[in-house]
């Protein structure tokens, strides 16, 4: 049977994150005030952020997609490449070549699996010659964004059911799978292949890995 490498991005791949890509639209809105009001307003919840995303990665979604309510989805795709340009592609980890590439010789299916808006992370797929991928979707009515995710949200435990029924799907063995993160919130995403690997980990995930084993990278 085939296998796979599974990849988390945020704080894995690239330094980048949910929020990074969110003040950058915040910071191109049209007209200069209202970029400044939502730039404003978005470093003012950073600290709930962190705190929703220490307590619970599924609380954290409710809270920060909300901040998307309203926004127009043509110009969410839009800024998209443009965001890919400037922000995230100077932000992916030097390592993080190495270790696909690596992973592509071993014959293996290249696939993301992550929190992202989808329009975000697909440049980043095409740049890095991934075979697929797994995001989270906006729902948008009329052109605008709800502030709600379509199910299934990509989180914790859903990652791991998702690469389940993926590789079911794809004739994937995955005891012979690898899975790539670096947050404690990922451990179901690991646990459920033969091959984990944390990669720039959290203090919470790094002590995990050591008890199990775990090879640990510094992709940096």
């Amino acid at each position: 049977m085939a296998a796979a490498a599974f990849y988390d991005l945020d704080g894995t791949l690239c330094r980048t994150n949910l929020v990074h890509a969110f003040a950058y639209n915040a910071r191109n809105q049209q007209g200069l005030v209202r970029s400044l009001l939502r730039t404003l307003s978005t470093v003012a919840s950073i600290p709930a952020f962190v705190a929703a995303d220490f307590f619970d990665r599924r609380l954290f979604n409710d809270i920060f997609f909300r901040r998307y309510k309203g926004e127009s989805e043509d110009r969410l795709r839009y800024l998209a490449e443009e965001l890919f340009d400037k922000v995230i592609k100077p932000s992916i980890y030097p390592g993080a070549y190495q270790l696909i590439e690596k992973s592509r010789q071993l014959g293996l299916r290249q696939v993301l699996v992550t929190g992202a808006i989808d329009f975000t992370a697909l440049p980043l797929v095409r740049h890095l010659g991934l075979d697929d991928m797994v995001t989270n979707h906006l729902e948008f009515v009329d052109g605008k964004a709800t502030g709600r995710l379509l199910p299934p949200v990509m989180a914790a435990a859903t990652k791991a059911s998702w690469m389940r029924i993926y590789a079911e799907k794809e004739g994937l063995n995955l005891s012979e799978c690898y899975s790539y993160s670096d947050s404690m919130s990922d451990l179901p995403m690991l646990s459920v292949v033969g091959h984990p690997t944390v990669v720039n980990p959290d203090f919470r995930l790094k002590n995990t890995a050591l008890q199990h084993d775990w090879p640990i990278l510094d992709l940096r």
